[in-house]
């Protein structure tokens, strides 16, 4: 349905006839000129054939401001968009691009692939799956930082998981200084439900704080954290000093603490698992807010009385 954002100036239409009827008349003054009865008759007969002339440019002028007043009060129609489903919940996802993410003992699509590949994949994939939810990403190693703040636009953010590099944080894991980031700016967050996703494939070499004591700060912000204990193996049952080893023992710890849940992840496979029943636990089905969104209709009016413009210099050239 097509309607008018300011028809208050259609109030202008009848302008051009007012100031015909009340401005008065424009006189021309000349001389007098006395002709041959048989010229006179030719030049009256050239009179009538500019009065219709006369009268098309009228019509063209009425046209012109028809249209020009039509395009200043601004048609334009209500596109439906259908209500964005808000789930009033600020998701922190926070990734280790630790030097151990290098490792290519993972498989995709019977590829092999490092383990960064396969969180990049399905990552992106989870994080498009969150409309609704305000998504927020952190990016650590040696140190934690925010690659991404507080979102609806979760196809940004599934672009910059997309195009995370490894080393550009450092290549420890500092797991206590992510979960810290994270809870510094969930803390002045107004959202119904403020949770944190963590996945890490190491053990926590870095930092000054215990990740079980942000975990217990967590608990008492009321701050759910999930986390993804990710790797082959874990640190329980390695050999001394081997590497690449992650500490799912902490990680469930820390997840406990703070009334969320701990996934061990060994392959591709278990790692879409997981982002499934995430997808449950957080659900995001629920209501939103429709946004009116308008095609604005008064560029074309505006270019027929252009075009109207243009004909009548035309003929008065012609």
């Amino acid at each position: 349905m097509v309607e008018l954002s300011d028809p208050w100036f259609l109030l202008l239409l009848p302008l051009p006839l007012l100031a015909y009827h009340l401005l008065p008349p424009h006189r021309q003054f000349g001389a007098v000129l006395s002709v041959p009865d048989q010229i006179g008759r030719n030049i009256l007969a050239g009179a009538g054939q500019g009065g219709a002339q006369i009268a098309q440019r009228w019509l063209l002028s009425g046209a012109i401001w028809l249209l020009l007043i039509l395009a200043l009060a601004g048609p334009r129609q209500l596109i439906p968009v259908p209500a964005l489903k808000v789930s009033g919940r600020d998701l922190a996802i926070a990734i280790d691009l630790s030097g151990s993410m290098v490792r290519d003992d993972f498989y995709l699509d019977d590829a092999q692939v490092t383990r960064l590949q396969a969180v990049q994949t399905i990552g992106a994939e989870f994080v498009r799956r969150r409309a609704g939810d305000r998504v927020a990403l952190i990016i650590f190693g040696s140190d934690a930082y925010y690659a991404a703040p507080f979102s609806f636009d979760t196809e940004a953010i599934a672009r910059r998981i997309e195009e995370s590099t490894i080393g550009i944080s450092g290549r420890a894991t500092n797991i206590s200084d992510a979960l810290g980031l994270a809870l510094k700016r969930l803390k002045n967050s107004q959202a119904a439900a403020r949770v944190v996703i963590l996945l890490s494939d190491g053990v926590n070499n870095a930092g000054a704080t215990n990740p079980r004591g942000v975990a217990k700060l967590a608990s008492d912000m009321g701050v759910r954290i999930h986390t993804i204990a990710f790797g082959p193996k874990d640190l329980a049952s390695s050999t001394p000093g081997e590497r690449g080893v992650v500490d799912a023992a902490t990680l469930k710890a820390v997840s406990d603490l703070s009334g969320g849940t701990s996934f061990r992840v060994r392959t591709s496979e278990d790692l879409q698992e997981v982002t499934r029943a995430l997808d449950k636990l957080e659900a995001t089905d629920s209501d939103g807010l429709a946004a009116e969104i308008y095609r604005e209709l008064w560029v074309w009016p505006a270019a027929m009385a252009a075009g109207l413009c243009l004909f009548l210099a035309w003929r008065r050239e012609a």
